[in-house]
């Protein structure tokens, strides 16, 4: 059962998130430190993480980038931090909303509701019949069967997928692509990359990717 994560040294905040949380039908599950989020992040399958930045070992951005890395989580920061460079940068990590202490509970809880009515229009997941691809997870399945993909074609696909029927530009994409953790690469480099994901999940029954010429690329799969 997917559940949500809050990660809160305030052991009367982080209860009173629990108890508001449950009472929406979410289950939850609460962690006080970094070390206690990993282990939780280790041992069970997270639906959203509702994230402070100012904890006992360390603060709540590295865990965010580290999360990120690792799968396409969603992210709340829950903070009392409110400087404009630390919303931006809260953002920049990839987290889907920042909320400043003092808070609303209803109004958290409405933008925990809109967070995860996204997450379950599983944008996240591609599943044609054919191929199947679940950011979440960082899986690929090609005719019911795991199909192996390196780290950069998971990340062409993540770009692919969350930009369903979008010219991404070569210049996109190598951004994109680099600014996730992947190789500085250059446009020959992408194309190799890209054809190497082509010859891996297309037949000629089933083209996903297009070639804008002189220009980038476009999902055109259809679910």
């Amino acid at each position: 059962m997917q559940k949500i994560l809050i990660v809160e040294d305030d052991r009367e905040l982080n209860a009173a998130l629990c108890y508001a949380i449950e009472k929406r039908k979410y289950p939850a599950v609460s962690a006080a430190s970094i070390k206690e989020a990993r282990e939780i992040y280790e041992n069970e399958e997270l639906l959203l993480i509702i994230l402070d930045i100012n904890l006992p070992d360390g603060d709540g951005f590295g865990f965010c980038r580290w999360v990120k890395d690792q799968k396409n989580i969603p992210v709340l920061f829950l903070t009392a931090r409110d400087l404009e460079e630390d919303v931006l940068s809260g953002y920049d990590l990839g987290a889907e909303d920042y909320v400043t202490k003092p808070f609303s509970m209803k109004i958290l809880l409405k933008k925990i509701d809109v967070i995860l009515k996204h997450v379950k229009t599983d944008d996240t997941i591609f599943d044609d019949g054919n191929l199947k691809i679940d950011l979440n997870r960082a899986k690929v399945f090609l005719h019911g069967e795991e199909c192996g993909v390196t780290p950069t074609e998971l990340r062409l696909l993540r770009e692919f997928v969350l930009n369903k029927e979008r010219l991404l530009t070569y210049n996109i994409l190598l951004d994109r692509l680099w600014e996730n953790g992947g190789q500085l690469m250059d446009k020959h480099a992408l194309a190799v990359n890209v054809n190497r994901l082509r010859g891996k999940i297309e037949d000629d029954g089933h083209k996903y990717i297009s070639n804008v010429y002189g220009m980038g690329y476009q999902w055109i799969g259809q679910q």
